[in-house]
Order: C-alpha cells, then structure tokens, then sequence
C-alpha cells in the first residue's frame, strides 16, 4: 500500500507538471496563437483555478467515499496552484508591465524598477479585475508558506486550520478575476463558478451534519504524514492521530 500510494503520488506530481511543460513546448516550437501573451496568461491562470477546484474536491472525496488516503495529495496539489499562480503572476509582471517599459536607463536600472513598480501598482489600482487577481494570488502566499508539517507545530492546529481556510476567499476571488477579466463569454468562468459554488456549499450542508449518517467512515490516516495536513484542512486532529476534521 505505501508503495502504491508513493507510485501514485509521484504520477499525479507528474501529471500536473504536463501543462506547463505543454506551454513551454509550445513556446518554444511556435505552436502558441498569433498573441502568445494572452495564450499563457489564460492557460496558467485557468490551471490555477483548476488545481484550487481539485483541491477543494479532496474534502467532498474523502468524505463521502471514506477514501482518507486522497488526503496525502492534497498539500501537492494545492502548492501546484500556487506554483501555477506564480506562472500566472510573472506572466503579466514581466511579458506584459515589464516588457511594456521603455527602459531608458537599462534593463537592470533603478528607475526601471521604479517604473515596473508604479505600472504595476496603477494597473492593480485601477483595473478591478487585476485587483481581484491580486488579491487571489497574495491570500495563497501564506498558505504555501505554512503548508509544511513544521509550521504547523509552530502556528498550533487552530490558528493553522483558521489561517488555511483562505483558500476559500482564494477560489472566490479567482473566479470573480476570470469573469471580470473574460470580455464577451462567460461560460466557463460561469461552470468554475458552479463547482466552486457547489464545494464551499457542501461544507456548509456538512457542517449542519446533513448526510453525515450515510457517509462511509473509511480508515484513519497516520498523523505522521505530513502531506494529509495540506490546505485548508483538519490540523488539530491530525496532531492527535485522530480523523481530520476540514472546515
């Protein structure tokens, strides 16, 4: 079981390299649209949003199927969308603002940093879409800097279970970004709204103890794993060897 469950998480680690390894090939060979600015930018922030949604599924998963071992790939995944966040993030810092500059003094110039600094910071003000995006990125700092097991003994189980439920705001903040940031069809911003909609909504008909009678209770997870205490998720019972409880 450990070496299947090792095999399976080295596979999905893998499998979720494959999109950015796709847009660095495609990159590379030409294979991008006649604006490649945009073809990263929407792939990379779509990628985020997809990971948060796969994420937030492992709660739903793990309770009602009483699978408790999804809960060791939940940390990976959710650092996968941090990681495509960032993707999404440089994108527009450098292939867009930085690129957009005159560089009068240089590349590497203090004005020139200057200049990034205040198109950045004008564009984050007035443009309440990349507000939004902004505001997405920056609530998952935190949650991948305390994702690790250590930092979970240092910040208590409560105050890390408190602080990881940004992940929330996070996915919401997403969505509204891709909507707002989406100029004529909102489809698929509307279907990521729908299932993220439909994950917070579940925790909420659990925590009433709706269907909680019917849920298989599946088997204990070892408390001496840390990649079942990933985002979001179960920290005081974790430490305590217990089933992880998530908001």
């Amino acid at each position: 079981m450990i070496r299947g469950g090792r095999l399976l998480k080295a596979a999905i680690f893998l499998a979720s390299l494959i999109p950015a390894a796709w847009l660095l090939w495609a990159a590379l060979t030409g294979h991008l649209s006649a604006n490649p600015l945009s073809d990263v930018t929407n792939e990379t922030g779509i990628w985020t949003l997809r990971f948060l949604c796969i994420t937030l599924s492992v709660t739903p998963l793990r309770r009602l199927t009483g699978w408790n071992g999804v809960i060791r790939f939940r940390r990976m995944i959710g650092l996968f969308a941090f990681f495509y966040g960032t993707l999404h993030l440089l994108t527009y810092v450098i292939l867009d603002r930085f690129a957009g500059l005159d560089f009068p003094n240089g590349i590497v110039a203090w004005r020139t940093v200057r200049d990034l600094t205040i198109s950045v910071g004008k564009d984050v003000y007035e443009r309440p879409f990349i507000t939004l995006g902004f505001a997405a990125f920056m609530s998952m700092v935190p949650l991948a800097a305390t994702s690790t097991a250590g930092m979970l003994r240092r910040l208590g189980g409560r105050n890390w279970q408190l602080l990881h439920r940004l992940v929330y705001v996070t996915a919401i903040a997403g969505v509204i970004h891709y909507w707002w940031g989406v100029k004529a069809d909102v489809q698929r911003p509307l279907a990521y709204a729908v299932v993220v909609g439909l994950l917070l909504a579940f925790r909420m008909v659990w925590a009433r103890g709706y269907f909680r009678a019917a849920a298989p209770k599946g088997r204990r997870v070892a408390a001496s794993n840390p990649d079942r205490q990933p985002w979001g998720s179960g920290a005081v019972e974790a430490v305590k060897n217990a089933e992880p409880r998530e908001p």
